[in-house]
């Protein structure tokens, strides 16, 4: 069974810092690019970033870029986000997803192939004075 419990989450002053995780269990992670989604209050969910499965290739949202670094750990079953320079916009729970199926490092990295059903229970992240 897929399990992905996200940590790491809290209230932050705009322009702080704050780093989260997702610990991956019940499939292959190392085999899988995967993905940063968050919700924030009253709005769907939104693609952040995506890794591929060995951790050299990223892409992210243009909303984020420049902010914000996904990083993963082969070794823990473990992604990361660093979140630099936060802004009340950014208030949202965070969810960790897989993408639907392995992906060969080198492919592109699509948002349409998160698998969104796959996220855990997620981490709320408040950016507020």
């Amino acid at each position: 069974e897929v399990q992905l419990v996200e940590s790491g989450g809290g209230l932050v002053q705009p322009g702080g810092s704050l780093t989260l995780s997702c610990a991956a269990s019940g499939f292959a992670f190392s085999s899988y690019p995967m993905s940063w989604v968050r919700q924030a209050p009253g709005k769907g969910l939104e693609w952040v970033s995506n890794i591929s499965s060995f951790g050299g290739r990223t892409t992210y949202a243009d909303s984020v870029k420049g902010r914000f670094i996904i990083s993963r750990d082969n070794t823990k079953d473990t992604l990361y986000l660093q979140m630099n320079s936060l802004k009340p916009e950014d208030t949202a729970v965070y969810y960790c997803a897989k993408f639907k199926r392995p992906q060969s490092p080198w492919l592109p990295l699509n948002p349409a192939d998160v698998d969104f059903n796959s996220r855990g229970q997620g981490t709320q992240v408040t950016v507020s004075s």
